[in-house]
């Protein structure tokens, strides 16, 4: 009979972000699969109730900086102690603190960082075709590295967004967007595309550096009537299912996880040309793409979704339906189990 196969995950993430939040994603759907999964990472309360609750154990480490030796020592027990065929490292910090050892090391990248963190990596994970093609452009032998897609979470029972609580009429066309309030994300081009879209009202959910100078830009375009600034939510379902079109501006987007997010809410997307969001949509067909820092074609886009709703609904349900095919649950922890039993055993050679 063979051996059952074991997967230690490392995450050195933060409380909360787009990465934390699909490792305990992944890690609960593998758990359902019953793949054998230890983890270690930070002592945050809600992370180690969820994993408590997927019946995944735990090893508690506060991967402080290099002279961290507690941290290291924990680790080196806890892998001598689990014997894992992979380790799967999340963020820089986790490959860096990462042993020799007899089993093969993932490190998952969400973006296109400096490889020379990763060395101690076998292969890499690319949760997009491009950053794949860019491992590979940086030196990275081929076939150690992989594409392996993210998948969100089903939109759960919860009622949509109340709009009279966000002072938004029930009748009047809403776009909504996500993300850090920061200048990669374009929230400043949307709001000046917002200012040829009348009627139309914005939900912008987040928080971040530039909150102040958007809030500025809303007022000197006299939008302060039809923007709304959510802060942060931890529950975004309900805003999805309030909202009537879904809108990625950024200038830097290696995903686009706020896609498949309004994919899987069967809601129409515009998004700007940035690397996540091309590979993602065929325009026309599951989404609008428009050029970067273009807030006039941006707000062209805006108006053709609301007055072709025809169109409209098409696009939604494409976008719908490219979700289920490639970026399901289902489909995403296939791919990663065929890539476990794929790697397994296996190193990168020297030098390479």
């Amino acid at each position: 009979m063979p051996e059952k196969l074991r997967v230690v995950h490392m995450m050195a993430g933060a409380k909360v972000g787009g990465a934390e939040a699909f490792f305990m994603r992944l890690v609960g759907a593998l758990a359902e699969r019953g793949l054998m999964q230890h983890v270690i990472t930070r002592d945050y309360p809600d992370v180690m109730a969820f994993f408590d609750d997927k019946g995944v154990p735990v090893t508690k480490a506060a991967f402080r900086g290099v002279l961290d030796l507690k941290t290291r020592l924990c680790i080196k027990e806890t892998l001598a102690h689990f014997k894992p065929h992979i380790v799967m490292t999340w963020m820089s910090r986790a490959t860096q603190f990462c042993p020799k050892g007899d089993y093969t090391v993932a490190a998952r990248l969400g973006g296109y960082y400096d490889l020379k963190y990763y060395q101690k990596a076998d292969y890499l994970i690319g949760n997009t075709q491009d950053l794949q093609d860019y491992f590979q452009a940086q030196g990275w032998p081929s076939d150690h590295t992989a594409y392996l897609p993210n998948f969100v979470s089903e939109p759960d029972q919860s009622p949509a967004a109340d709009r009279r609580y966000y002072d938004t009429p029930k009748d009047v066309p809403l776009f909504l967007t996500f993300g850090r309030l920061h200048t990669h994300k374009a929230f400043d081009v949307l709001i000046r595309a917002m200012a040829k879209v009348p009627d139309a009202y914005l939900w912008i959910g987040g928080e971040g550096p530039e909150e102040s100078a958007l809030r500025t830009l809303v007022a000197e375009l006299g939008l302060t009537q039809r923007v709304r600034f959510l802060g942060w939510q931890k529950e975004t379902s309900p805003f999805y299912k309030a909202c009537d079109v879904y809108v990625c501006p950024s200038r830097i987007e290696p995903l686009g996880n706020v896609i498949l997010e309004a994919w899987i809410h069967e809601k129409p997307v515009v998004a700007a040309e940035s690397a996540g969001p091309l590979g993602l949509i065929t325009p026309g067909q599951n989404g609008l793409l428009v050029p970067l820092e273009d807030h006039a074609a941006l707000s062209q886009a805006l108006s053709e979704m609301l007055t072709l709703p025809e169109q409209t609904k098409a696009i939604a349900h494409s976008g719908r339906q490219t979700y289920d095919a490639r970026f399901s649950q289902d489909a995403v922890v296939a791919q990663y189990l065929a890539f476990f039993e794929r790697v397994k055993g296996t190193k990168r050679s020297e030098g390479r």
